[in-house]
């Protein structure tokens, strides 16, 4: 008998800065990316924010972490901080 285990799904892993802690064991994290705009050719700065599960309490407003996706946990919160960066 074979033993045929499936890999395990590589996670999208981000980076950003803590923008909000107001919330229990949640953290608000912006993520900044640079887009080329596909007509003109400018670059420009376009951001997203994420709510993701924090246990560790020495994480504070302005911190750069790392973020990496996960399972639904809430309504809203599909990330989870996974260090500092």
């Amino acid at each position: 008998m074979t033993n045929t285990t499936k890999p395990t799904p590589r996670r999208r892993r981000l980076i950003g800065t803590v923008v909000s802690m107001k919330m229990m064991k949640t953290v608000s994290v912006r993520v900044d990316r640079t887009v080329v705009h596909p007509k003109y050719g400018k670059r420009y700065a376009v951001s997203a924010k994420y709510l993701a599960h924090n246990e560790s309490p020495d994480i504070q407003s302005g911190d750069k972490v790392v973020i990496e996706e996960t399972r639904p946990l809430s309504a809203l919160k599909r990330w989870r901080v996974v260090s500092k960066a």
